[in-house]
């Protein structure tokens, strides 16, 4: 099982320890490190300013939204960055849900989240294959487009610029079985948000039986510390974030997802209290069980034991949230 390190996106401001981190981890011999977005950041510009400050890392997006960008826009990101990393780029992307599409980026949600996200991989691939001119007849991404208020000449194109990899991997963030099963069939590799290593059938019969190379890469809180209660505060309040506010209350993925992995009560309590603006109580209202199965916290030993039970199953890459150093140094020392 390789490491990787996950920065996410920036919140206030940028953070003055993402290249450092970068950097240290390169060091130890992580083999990738991945960016994020959401409503603030992007992902690409800091991917690019950590590509620059060093020199083996993988350079992955965890994920870039795809209602941010046209899925040409995006192949063009991922193919610039590819070539200036000397080919150390993996693109991972993510529909996000209709509450941040819809309110933040100013496009429909769509009504078949499959179709969109198949069609939006087809024209990423066309475009990085450059065997010819991109053309789809798609629903929503349609190459050239052909819609009611198009001036009919549109011309199909293909990149001025020879993308350096035209296997360049693509992963998608997937949550709910049929999107994880689509995952499968169409992409590199899969970015689970929450994986719980000890039963992976809550993502549907598609994760029992990957192709050979397919990457599981899932993002873990890892934090080493002597109390294990206070060292899943900061897992607790990004699920009361998450599970409370990354959506509706009628529609929400995440929320969702918590409820399939057995705490469906606790998932609309957040929810509720979230979206009431009790956001502190809403915290508190994860579960430990929940927070705890899904990270690695708590004193070297315990996370070296619990560490085991992630390389028995379907990952091969385990992306860090770690906030210090010392954190990924004892990591990359006990999956040594």
């Amino acid at each position: 099982m390789r490491l990787g390190l996950a920065l996410g996106y920036w919140g206030r401001g940028p953070s003055a320890d993402h290249v450092p981190l970068a950097r240290e981890a390169e060091r130890l011999g992580y083999h990738s490190v991945w960016t994020a977005e959401a409503w603030g950041s992007d992902a690409f510009t800091p991917l690019t300013w950590i590509a620059a400050r060093t020199s083996r890392i993988k350079l992955g997006t965890a994920v870039a939204q795809m209602a941010a960008r046209s899925p040409t826009t995006t192949a063009m990101h991922a193919l610039t960055l590819d070539h200036l990393s000397g080919g150390r780029m993996m693109l991972g992307l993510g529909l996000s849900g209709p509450q941040v599409v819809e309110g933040w980026y100013g496009r429909p949600f769509p009504r078949s989240p499959l179709t969109a996200t198949r069609e939006y991989v087809d024209v990423v691939r066309q475009v990085l294959r450059r065997e010819a001119p991109v053309e789809l007849d798609g629903r929503f991404h349609a190459h050239p487009y052909r819609g009611p208020d198009a001036t009919g000449i549109g011309k199909p194109l293909k990149p001025i610029t020879h993308p350096l990899r035209p296997d360049l991997p693509i992963l998608l963030g997937a949550e709910g079985p049929k999107n994880v099963a689509q995952t499968v069939r169409i992409a590199d590799g899969w970015l689970p948000l929450y994986w719980a290593p000890s039963r992976p059938e809550v993502y549907g019969d598609a994760v029992a039986d990957l192709p050979e190379g397919f990457v599981v890469a899932p993002m873990a809180r890892v934090s080493v510390c002597d109390d294990v209660s206070e060292g899943l505060l900061p897992v607790k309040a990004m699920l009361g974030f998450y599970i409370g506010g990354m959506g509706h209350a009628a529609r929400n993925f995440h929320a969702d997802l918590m409820a399939r992995m057995g705490y469906e009560e606790q998932a609309r309590r957040i929810q509720e209290l979230f979206l009431s603006g009790r956001r502190e109580e809403a915290v508190l209202a994860v579960p430990d069980a929940f927070a705890d199965e899904i990270s690695l916290v708590g004193p070297r030993e315990r996370i070296a034991e619990r560490l085991e039970l992630w390389r028995k199953g379907p990952v091969t890459d385990l992306l860090v949230l770690a906030p210090d150093p010392n954190t990924l140094r004892v990591l990359a020392e006990l999956n040594s």
